[in-house]
């Protein structure tokens, strides 16, 4: 099991800001790109996580609970954790305003208080790429699922790959950002591999950069520019983010 990294690393820091989280699903979402990167994984994981009704799911890194009161809308019994006290205020009202019953508390992917399988499914979205330690996280992940684990995390085959290096660079010098990793298909596989899981299925979002995509701001184009990459075979190859499925097996 993966000890807690220091509180002081960005990934606590960052979403411990009250101003953070309440603006995190406008900053992340909003507009034309953001719905649709949002709408495109959430279905994603509604068909990986597939059925639904009334298993047991947990939503790690859960943030203002999207995924978890997707899920909970669809019949899961849904348990969220996050270790920003911030986020999950946000998560417990839009729970509420949806008239959903979602157990949210704190809790760190590094070190899960939670029995060994005890949820059938378990999902991550957007963490590893921010976490200290990715892959005491993934086996974390992993511990506590019965069935299977859904995570996404930014290609290094992509163009998110020169983004994260600027990030860290900036970051360096004393920017307040977050420096994302990227991760690599194969290095997934083998930590996934070494916990007793094994990758089912994928989706893979964009070729061309989600700011790209939110410059230009048109679902129009981005659907198309997405149908050209699928036709051309780059999408495969080259598509961030990437949300996959794992069983165990």
């Amino acid at each position: 099991m993966s000890g807690t990294p220091a509180r002081d690393h960005y990934s606590y820091s960052v979403y411990a800001d009250p101003s953070t989280a309440k603006n995190f699903d406008r900053r992340r979402f909003g507009g034309p790109i953001g719905q649709m990167v949002a709408e495109s994984q959430a279905a994603a994981v509604a068909r990986f996580a597939s059925p639904v009704h009334d298993r047991t799911i947990l939503d790690v890194g859960t943030g203002t609970g999207r995924a978890a009161i997707q899920l909970a809308r669809a019949g899961a019994r849904v348990t969220g954790v996050d270790p920003s006290e911030e986020m999950l205020a946000i998560a417990r009202i839009q729970a509420a305003d949806a008239s959903l019953s979602i157990r949210f508390e704190t809790g760190d992917a590094h070190r899960l208080q939670f029995a060994d399988r005890a949820f059938e499914v378990v999902v991550c979205l957007r963490v590893l790429m921010h976490a200290a330690d990715w892959q005491g996280c993934l086996a974390e992940l992993c511990r506590v699922s019965s069935r299977a684990v859904i995570i996404d995390y930014p290609s290094s085959r992509s163009f998110a790959h020169l983004e994260s290096i600027g990030r860290r660079l900036v970051h360096r010098f004393g920017a307040r950002t977050e420096p994302y990793r990227v991760l690599s298909d194969a290095a997934v596989a083998r930590a996934l591999e070494r916990a007793g899981f094994r990758i089912r299925s994928e989706h893979r979002q964009f070729v061309l950069p989600i700011a790209v995509h939110k410059a230009i701001g048109s679902a129009r184009f981005s659907s198309r520019t997405r149908a050209l990459s699928e036709r051309l075979g780059l999408l495969p190859v080259f598509g961030s983010p990437v949300t996959i499925v794992a069983e165990r097996w």
